[in-house]
């Protein structure tokens, strides 16, 4: 497999969770994607390793909302 350019924001590993809902809530994370705004800035040059951590923070952060709406 090539390796990913620098300053990617496409990888056929790790797709972005981005769903172009982009509003960020008063602790600055996004209510589309559920990223802080700090990894949404780091995802550009992030190591698909990192895109899995960023993206199972989101996951995480997005379930947890989730239950709160049950």
């Amino acid at each position: 497999m090539a390796a990913k350019p620098l300053y990617s924001n496409i990888s056929e590993a790790v797709k972005s969770p981005c769903v172009s809902l982009c509003k960020l809530d008063e602790e600055r994370y996004c209510q589309g994607c559920f990223r802080h705004v700090e990894h949404i800035r780091e995802w550009r040059a992030a190591s698909d390793e990192r895109r899995r951590e960023i993206r199972a923070l989101a996951d995480q952060r997005k379930a947890f909302a989730g239950s709160l709406d049950s």
